[in-house]
């Protein structure tokens, strides 16, 4: 099977959230699920809010709403969106 590349947005739950942590555990749970973080952007939104956009490496073996729910379920995610995804050539 082939690489998917991904980019996710994910929205904090407020300006407070602190990103180098978010971006920790945003590494650690892609990790789990078989991944690999690529880098990390930050967006800013309005009124101090900053999301971060996660690149990442996935296997077309796993799933990939895997790694979507276990974006979802870090403390002090209030969303994430898909904003982009591509087939990797090897």
């Amino acid at each position: 099977m082939g690489t998917a590349l991904f980019k996710i947005k994910l929205m904090p739950e407020s300006p407070e959230i602190d990103l180098a942590k978010l971006q920790e555990f945003c590494a650690e749970v892609v990790a789990k699920v078989g991944g690999k973080v690529t880098g990390f952007e930050e967006d800013p939104v309005a009124f101090g809010l900053v999301a971060l956009i996660v690149s990442l490496r996935l296997s077309e073996d796993i799933e990939g709403t895997l790694v979507e729910d276990a974006l979802k379920n870090i403390e002090g995610v209030s969303s994430i969106n898909i904003i982009d995804y591509r087939r990797a050539i090897e």
